[in-house]
């Protein structure tokens, strides 16, 4: 079985594995044909109202994780995301890919712990 990472899409050498992109807006600067993705789940990333109230502050993370989690158990694409994942999984390495500038507070590490937790990979 695979192994979930994150990666900045910002970054020159992006490991191998299966792409998917998990920021709602596309990453601004990077043409969509200079990236080899699997899929793009715009879907799964944070709503509009929580990505402007969090604005990427450090104060919020703890408050934004715990809205956040709770979208993604709401969220009517989440078994569908859960199950692209764990076939990509079955098969190589799954890597998740944002834009925020920030590599710690982000809402991809968010999505990749509640991931872990829904596929029982803690």
């Amino acid at each position: 079985m695979g192994e979930i990472l994150i990666q900045r899409i910002y970054e020159h050498d992006i490991k191998a594995g299966c792409h998917i992109l998990v920021d709602r807006l596309w990453p601004r600067g990077i043409r969509k044909d200079a990236v080899s993705l699997d899929s793009w789940y715009k879907e799964i990333a944070p709503t509009p109202d929580l990505r402007k109230w969090f604005a990427h502050s450090p104060e919020r993370f703890e408050e934004f994780t715990v809205r956040y989690v709770k979208e993604l158990d709401e969220n009517p694409m989440a078994s569908e995301f859960i199950d692209c994942c764990r076939q990509a999984l079955s098969k190589e390495d799954l890597i998740l890919l944002y834009a925020a500038k920030d590599t710690r507070i982000n809402h991809a590490t968010v999505l990749k712990d509640w991931l872990s937790v829904k596929l029982g990979n803690q």
